[in-house]
């Protein structure tokens, strides 16, 4: 194996179409009671320009702490957060004709050394990608599908 370095700083980004029209998903989004049902398991309040907000993962004893930067209704969401060191997301909704949602998430600004770098960037990917496939469950068909409690039933906290 080489010791390469890396030429540019890794990114993650997923991407799904949902069958709900923009403001419905989006709302999935910036509302903490329709994002527990497919991601977090509770959240502060509503995602608004400027505020503090803290999502945890109560199976795993785990939250972020969330500082929201951008909020353009309808169409954009950013925010720094305390995954991965501290690094920005950025949700971007895109309305079709056929009323329907294509969205596409991409975290960045990971930091450490190289390796670590990947594999935050290949983490959120994976994490982002269950995200999006369990917003489509339950936006489209309203399953849980449990994907992110499920990813690793092992971590659980017992209570």
């Amino acid at each position: 194996m080489s010791n390469s370095q890396l030429t540019q700083a890794p990114v993650a980004k997923a991407e799904m179409l949902i069958r709900k029209p923009v403001a419905e998903v989006f709302e999935a989004f910036v509302n903490p009671a329709i994002t527990s049902q497919f991601w977090f398991t509770k959240g502060s309040d509503r995602l608004e320009p400027g505020k503090q907000i803290r999502w945890d993962w109560e199976m795993y004893g785990a939250s972020a702490e969330v500082a929201v930067k951008v909020i353009e209704p309808n169409e954009r969401i950013l925010i720094e957060w305390s995954a991965y060191g501290t690094t920005l997301v950025e949700w971007i909704f895109t309305a079709r004709p056929d009323n329907t949602t294509y969205v596409s998430i991409t975290n960045s600004g990971f930091s450490g050394d190289a390796d670590t770098i990947v594999q935050y960037a290949m983490d959120s990917l994976d994490g982002f990608t269950l995200v999006l496939a369990g917003a489509k469950a339950f936006l489209e068909h309203n399953i849980r599908l449990n994907l992110v409690a499920d990813k690793f039933p092992d971590a659980h906290v017992k209570h």
